[in-house]
């Protein structure tokens, strides 16, 4: 996003000035482990807000993704080797900064065997080992439809499984290319089944160029497989991605999540600055996570 993009935005996008908050032991901490971030590299406007509460969202298996989604600010191209050390790293992290609540996503790997879904499992397992009272949550990619990459994941006893759809159907081809809607529904649909126990979750991205009803449609669909939780956000177009079509206003925000909540999602967040992991811990504890 340009610095003229930035004067543009409506008034309600306005961010306050952080307090300096835990921001610095975060990031020591992470780089300490040479861990990454899909804050920092997905540019998220909530950054400060979220490192200088002393959380942030992980991101394994390296900062470059296979596939090259047109809203995505994480760099397209040849991804790194796997770090066998990386699961530990990340626990690590999570004991150090005394987190209660972890949130572990993934670049998109469409170039290994599992789709990345046996590092998701080891973070798991390594976090769980050091820091047991830490609930997990995993946002992964679309396993280019893998059951087995599902049941891997999901047998590593994640508390929350979310997958994000991103946007409606009809803008995947511009959007998302490389995904498709009905495989996402698909994963989220296998992920619960395989234990139904377990919260399921995702998320939209408005302002794209998607109709009111199309989105309706969504939640329905979502619904539909018993997904418990959705975010819905404000899209803001990263340098060099697909320019914003329109600003959704904070009651336009307000009236989805009512009707989110009407068709049954346990787990709610609705607004403008609304992301996949904003206040991820305060929405799985709606949940009863």
């Amino acid at each position: 996003m340009t610095k003229r993009d930035r004067e543009r935005l409506p008034s309600w996008l306005a961010r306050p000035i952080p307090r300096p908050g835990r921001r610095r032991d975060v990031s020591r901490a992470l780089a300490r482990r040479g861990l990454e971030t899909v804050c920092k590299n997905a540019r998220c406007p909530n950054l400060n807000e979220c490192y200088g509460a002393g959380t942030a969202t992980f991101l394994i298996l390296g900062n470059v993704c296979s596939r090259g989604c047109r809203f995505c600010a994480v760099r397209a191209g040849r991804p790194v080797p796997v770090d066998p050390r990386e699961p530990e790293a990340v626990a690590a992290a999570v004991e150090e900064m005394c987190l209660d609540y972890a949130v572990v996503t993934s670049v998109t790997r469409d170039d290994l065997a599992d789709g990345g879904a046996g590092q998701f499992a080891a973070t798991i397992v390594a976090i769980r080992a050091r820091r047991p009272e830490c609930r997990v949550e995993v946002l992964t990619p679309d396993f280019a439809g893998s059951a087995a990459a599902v049941a891997t994941v999901v047998g590593a006893g994640p508390d929350i499984y979310n997958h994000n759809v991103e946007t409606v159907p009809r803008l995947y081809e511009r959007v998302r290319p490389g995904a498709d809607f009905e495989r996402s529904l698909k994963l989220l649909e296998r992920a619960k089944s395989i234990e139904p126990r377990m919260k399921s979750k995702s998320g939209l991205m408005l302002g794209l160029g998607e109709s009111r009803s199309e989105v309706e449609e969504v939640l329905k669909s979502l619904r539909g497989i018993s997904c418990d939780g959705i975010t819905i956000g404000q899209y803001l177009a990263p340098e060099g991605c697909l320019a914003v079509e329109r600003y959704v206003t904070p009651g336009e925000f307000e009236s989805l999540a009512s009707l989110a909540r009407g068709l049954g999602f346990s787990m709610v967040a609705s607004g403008p600055l609304v992301r996949s992991s904003y206040h991820a811990a305060e929405l799985a504890s709606e949940g009863r996570v």
